[in-house]
């Protein structure tokens, strides 16, 4: 074998999308699609997107479409977009924004496969950084048939079969992406915040040294789990306790939370034992 024969030849280097830790940063509701991708069961966000990339100027975040699929195009049109997916490429706002700009190409009426889309716009690049993200939580996926037949049964079915796994949520009216939720005899609260999560944590760590991280009596902070780049504080109820019981004490929370972020002050020996405390109760999701 001669020596050009034997020469390696170096693969050629595939682009890559660059990691970016806070997946949906810059987006408007960041929080609440961190929570309609990971947690909430049934629900459903509108979100404009940029002038002139789609008539109607707007898609439609669904927690989960039939099948778990990418998206759709329904009959009227409107793109509806699956946060809660099996597949991911990488970036997770990559992706999205894939099924959104090939759902802009697709006929009424046809569902939206992705593949690996490769390096390109994401969802920051097509949405309206203007507009607001409203969200809808649903009691189930009933709302799947809306305007469309289903001569087959094939959607009922799946939509019976999907209701089976909802467990009552319900969004909190006077703080941003804090979600009330019964699973099987316990409740809790799942509150998506903005922050920077080691200054977050550290003024978690601040509040629990100091008796005033709880949402009540019987209210109590149990620790978080980390999503997209994000802290998610999780509070457990050891009473029966309506959503609607939080709210207040959610508002009245935040305003303890925001002092407590202001604080630069080095932590004591006990707010030091607090934030490992939290810390060693940490679980990545994402």
């Amino acid at each position: 074998m001669g020596k050009r024969s034997r020469r390696r030849v170096k693969p050629e280097k595939v682009e890559r999308m660059p990691f970016r830790a806070r997946t949906f940063e810059g987006i408007p509701g960041e929080c609440d699609l961190v929570a309609l991708r990971e947690f909430v069961p049934a629900a459903t966000a509108s979100l404009g997107l940029r002038e002139g990339l789609a008539a109607d100027g707007s898609v439609r975040f669904i927690t989960l479409l039939p099948s778990a699929s990418a998206g759709l195009v329904r009959p009227d049109g409107e793109i509806w977009v699956g946060l809660q997916v099996t597949h991911n490429f990488g970036d997770v706002s990559r992706d999205l924004a894939a099924v959104i700009l090939q759902g802009l190409e697709t006929e009424p009426g046809t569902e939206i496969v992705l593949a690996d889309p490769g390096v390109g716009e994401r969802l920051q690049d097509i949405v309206d950084t203007d507009s607001d993200l409203e969200v809808d939580v649903q009691e189930g996926f009933d709302f799947w048939t809306a305007g469309i037949d289903d001569p087959t049964g094939d959607v009922a079915a799946a939509i019976e079969q999907a209701n089976e796994i909802v467990s009552p949520t319900v969004r909190l009216e006077e703080v941003d992406a804090a979600y009330w939720t019964q699973l099987g005899e316990r409740q809790f609260l799942r509150w998506v915040m903005p922050y920077d999560e080691d200054e977050l944590l550290t003024a978690l760590a601040r509040l629990r040294a100091a008796g005033d991280d709880r949402l009540g009596e019987h209210v109590r902070l149990i620790g978080s789990f980390r999503a997209h780049g994000l802290l998610v504080p999780v509070w457990e109820m050891h009473e029966p306790t309506p959503a609607a019981a939080l709210e207040g004490p959610s508002v009245a929370f935040e305003g303890r939370l925001k002092e407590a972020l202001a604080d630069s002050t080095p932590l004591t020996t006990e707010q030091r034992g607090a934030r490992n405390g939290l810390a060693n109760r940490q679980i990545t999701v994402r």
